[in-house]
């Protein structure tokens, strides 16, 4: 019988603010302590290097992939600490230059890049607070699902508003899912209202594991974010949560670690076979 202890999960909540050299040294200190503690692999929150609403003034900071000293800043840190590294999110230029995207890398503990994601559902809303969101102005949607293997089981990736649309999770378990990656800079009158419940919600549907690394305070460009990182198991357990992240200026963090128990995916899907009653209902339509 096997009796390993599970791997351990850490989620890194930030205040980034609009400098990205305060920002990334900001993670590495973060994936230090992570390092330190036991993790296997560290998750950022969404647009951990960059987090600017102005949009002319994050342009001087923002180029396609290839030309940004981003990735491999992050692909150095991931291999100086020995740790796979989610990158949350980060905002670069499509490859044309014309349009953005915000984009995840899955880097590996030897500095490779094993996946890429773009967010596919662009944060375009009006809040009852009055706050006024259009993502798609600026940026472009992605239009592909990514899986990847790693060290704590089959990884399945998201961001923030994606968090809404169950048929991407569904999507994601079809591709072997176990783990799903949900990095996020939510507001604080939407979180307070639907992060919770949401989160529970897509672990428990998709019987996996889910790790949401937040932004958390209130930031540089003027912005409050919700915080609240969460690692929840897949019978919709809380297993760590972090403090909502207060007057944390852009030096700070918080880090909460968690296990992930490989088996307990499988021990949810066999207790509440979702995808095999899914099968039977849709054969008979």
């Amino acid at each position: 019988m096997d009796t390993a202890p599970a791997p351990l999960a850490a989620l890194v909540q930030m205040t980034s603010g609009i400098d990205p050299a305060v920002n990334l040294a900001t993670v590495d200190r973060a994936l230090a302590e992570a390092a330190d503690r036991g993790a296997t692999m560290a998750f950022l929150p969404e647009m951990s290097l960059l987090l600017d609403r102005d949009r002319q003034r994050s342009v001087a900071h923002i180029a396609r992939e290839v030309d940004s000293p981003w990735p491999a800043a992050l692909q150095a840190m991931a291999e100086r600490h020995g740790l796979w590294l989610h990158s949350g999110s980060m905002p670069l230029l499509t490859d044309d230059g014309e349009r953005r995207v915000n984009r995840s890398h899955v880097i590996a503990a030897d500095g490779s890049i094993r996946a890429r994601y773009d967010k596919i559902h662009m944060f375009d809303v009006t809040l009852p607070s009055g706050e006024n969101w259009t993502e798609s102005a600026a940026y472009a949607g992605g239009a592909a699902i990514e899986v990847v293997d790693t060290p704590l089981g089959r990884l399945g990736l998201s961001i923030c508003y994606d968090l809404r649309f169950p048929e991407l999770y569904r999507a994601l378990v079809d591709h072997g899912a176990e783990v799903v990656a949900i990095p996020a800079a939510f507001t604080v009158s939407t979180g307070e209202a639907h992060w919770h419940i949401l989160l529970r919600a897509r672990a428990i549907e998709t019987a996996c594991h889910i790790l949401a690394a937040a932004q958390g305070g209130t930031h540089a460009d003027g912005r409050a974010t919700f915080g609240h990182s969460l690692a929840i198991d897949p019978w919709g357990a809380i297993l760590a949560e972090a403090e909502a992240g207060g007057t944390a200026s852009d030096r700070d963090y918080r880090l909460t670690i968690a296990p992930v128990a490989k088996e307990a995916s499988a021990r949810a899907r066999q207790a509440i076979p979702l995808g095999r009653s899914r099968a039977v209902r849709a054969a008979d339509l």
